[in-house]
């Protein structure tokens, strides 16, 4: 699992039949921007628990769904400077 921040929301209207419609969020990984599935409401700022992998196509809502992150929970509180 990774602990991401929600940077914003990314809009893609044109997608393969089986990505559906779920909401993506532009999330920061250290230092890089990556791509997840939001799978839980999350907002610009929110500190998020991402998975990868086969545990994020599962999360996502099923083992054939194309993505390799996604968001599976919402932290109440962190703190980046003492963790």
């Amino acid at each position: 699992m990774l602990i991401c921040k929600v940077l914003k929301p990314l809009v893609s209207t044109n997608r393969i039949p089986g990505f559906e419609h779920k909401h993506l969020q532009v999330v920061l990984d250290g230092s890089s921007n990556k791509v997840a599935v939001d799978a839980v409401g999350c907002k610009p700022g929110d500190w998020v628990i991402c998975v990868g992998s086969s545990a994020a196509r599962e999360a996502a809502g099923s083992k054939s769904y194309p993505s390799d992150l996604t968001i599976v929970g919402i932290i109440d509180h962190w703190d980046p400077e003492n963790s």
